[in-house]
């Protein structure tokens, strides 16, 4: 006699026949496996480094601050996109604009410092949905490899669009987003 784990006694005689049912269930296991190895994988196998796989037209990738026509950074650090964040993985600080830093912001107060933790990050598109500004976007583009947990931490210096190297986003723009810019 042996005990399981609900305190039953089961007979030798059952506790055999329990254990031929895990038998036949193994082989069906290492035969679906077999045919597998055998048949090779099903559908198209991309060579990532030198073929990257077709992402859907709404895959969102690494995040971008736009600026705007005139090269003045639209974020005014009004903070909606890091309440709408489920996952809190944006933090920012306000400052007040300086008569020199007029050409440099559109409003009077910015983002002095604006940081998104990109392994919090869920890639859910609400902080791109809060901004009355259109300033946050979520691109097509592939967040970088970084060997420690600190690179993940992007500022402004990573987000922020380049002035001469402007990132086109007008295809994943929604209608609103359109007349929010105009």
């Amino acid at each position: 006699m042996k005990l399981t784990n609900r305190s039953k006694v089961v007979s030798n005689k059952e506790m055999t026949f329990m254990e031929k049912l895990y038998l036949p269930a193994i082989i069906k296991g290492m035969s679906i496996t077999l045919r597998h190895a055998i048949e090779g994988p099903k559908g198209k196998v991309f060579s990532y480094p030198e073929v990257e796989k077709p992402r859907a037209k709404v895959w969102r990738g690494l995040h971008v601050l736009k600026r705007d026509e005139e090269g003045r950074e639209r974020c005014t650090a009004c903070g909606l996109c890091a309440v709408a964040c489920p996952a809190e993985a944006i933090t920012m600080t306000s400052a007040e604009r300086t008569k020199e830093e007029k050409h440099l912001y559109r409003e009077e107060k910015y983002a002095s410092m604006y940081e998104i933790n990109m392994l919090r990050c869920i890639f859910c598109g609400m902080c791109e949905e809060a901004c009355p500004k259109s300033a946050i976007y979520l691109t097509d583009r592939l967040v970088d490899v970084e060997r420690n947990r600190g690179s993940f931490i992007y500022g402004k210096d990573k987000l922020v669009e380049d002035i001469n190297n402007r990132i086109d986003i007008t295809a994943r723009q929604s209608e609103k987003q359109k007349k929010a810019v105009k």
